[in-house]
C-alpha cells in the first residue's frame, strides 16, 4: 500500500477547514485512506468485512495514543452509517453514562440507525459504570 495517491481509488471530495490544526486535515477520511493494520482493514480482511457487511459486533482497539484508535473508530461509524459517539472513562460518571445511552436510544428512534460509542481509557470504568452500559451492551444497543 502506497502513501500516496493511487489513481484507481476514487477520491471524494470532503470540505476540510483550512484553519484547522494539520493533525485534523491529514486525519483519514475513509477506511482505504487508513494507513496500517491492513491485516484487519485491507479488503477482504476479517474487519473490513464485518464492517462492509454492517455486521460489526463489540470490538476493542488495544495501543498508545496517537496510534489512530479513535480516528479509525470514527471510519467505522461512517462506513456503517451509525451514530457516533466518542466518551471518556475518566472523565464521566454514571450520569453521563445515562445520558449517552438515552442519546443512542433517540437516534435509534428518530433516524433508526445505531450507535457505535468509542469509550476511550476503558479499563478506568469501575464497577458501577460497568454495570450502567453492561445492559444495554449485552442488548446490543450500543
Amino acid at each position: 500500500m502506497s502513501l500516496f495517491d493511487d489513481p484507481a481509488t476514487p477520491v471524494v471530495a470532503v470540505p476540510i477547514d483550512p484553519s484547522a490544526p494539520l493533525a485534523e486535515r491529514m486525519r483519514p477520511r475513509t477506511l482505504d485512506e487508513f494507513v496500517g493494520q491492513e491485516a484487519l482493514i485491507a479488503p477482504g480482511r476479517p474487519l473490513r468485512n464485518a464492517i462492509d457487511q454492517d455486521r460489526l459486533q463489540s470490538i476493542i482497539l488495544w495501543g498508545p495514543p496517537g496510534t489512530g484508535k479513535t480516528t479509525l473508530a470514527r471510519l467505522i461509524a461512517t462506513a456503517t452509517r451509525a451514530h457516533f459517539i466518542a466518551f471518556s472513562a475518566v472523565m464521566s460518571g454514571i450520569k453521563e453514562i445515562r445520558a449517552v445511552m438515552a442519546e443512542a436510544e433517540e437516534a435509534r428512534r428518530r433516524s433508526r440507525r445505531r450507535t457505535l460509542l468509542f469509550i476511550d481509557e476503558i479499563h478506568r470504568f469501575n464497577k458501577a459504570q460497568q454495570d450502567a452500559l453492561l445492559p444495554r451492551v449485552e442488548a446490543g444497543d450500543i
